[in-house]
């Protein structure tokens, strides 16, 4: 059975980066043919934990991290790329810790013709962790999050077929 884990670095809990990370989730798994319901991690939750050495809420999120065989990584664009939670977060794994992972990137950004540096960026990130970044990635505005099903949709057809050949090579 494939593990998949949505990771989602807004810094308001339970945002529209969320929700919007979720039903990407679910419409790419659908068309992946992946029947799992995916393990959530939000890093607002954990604010100020991630700063500790000795969380047991953190350390029980990396696990999930690294034990999913699909990662979605979703993150609003702040000062031109990821998150800070994100990188505080993604520096507590080991060296390529996402090594047997395919990762995906959700960038939300303000302007879409800014979008191009954050998807690369996290594109990057991933991959220096060791994961085998699926193509496409996905790119909301601010303003799709609230509604994002058309997009969504239209992506999660495009993505789909590459999602499932990557896990049936890394599974």
């Amino acid at each position: 059975m494939t593990r998949f884990t949505v990771l989602v670095a807004a810094p308001q809990p339970h945002s529209s980066v969320y929700s919007a990370a979720l039903r990407a989730a679910s419409e790419v798994a659908v068309r992946a043919g992946l029947t799992t319901e995916p393990d959530v991690v939000d890093l607002a939750d954990l604010g100020a934990e991630l700063l500790s050495d000795s969380s047991a809420a953190v350390s029980e999120a990396v696990e999930k991290v690294r034990a999913g065989d699909v990662l979605l990584v979703a993150s609003p664009q702040v000062h031109g790329t990821y998150t800070g939670l994100l990188k505080v977060f993604l520096d507590r794994l080991p060296e390529l810790g996402l090594g047997h992972t395919v990762a995906i990137p959700l960038a939300v950004v303000e302007d879409l013709r800014n979008s191009h540096g954050i998807e690369e960026d996290l594109r990057v990130l991933l991959a220096d962790l060791g994961a085998w970044v699926a193509e496409p990635g996905l790119i909301l505005s601010t303003d799709e999050t609230d509604e994002p099903e058309s997009v969504v949709r239209a992506w999660a057809d495009i993505a789909a077929p590459g999602l499932r050949q990557a896990v049936s090579v890394t599974a």
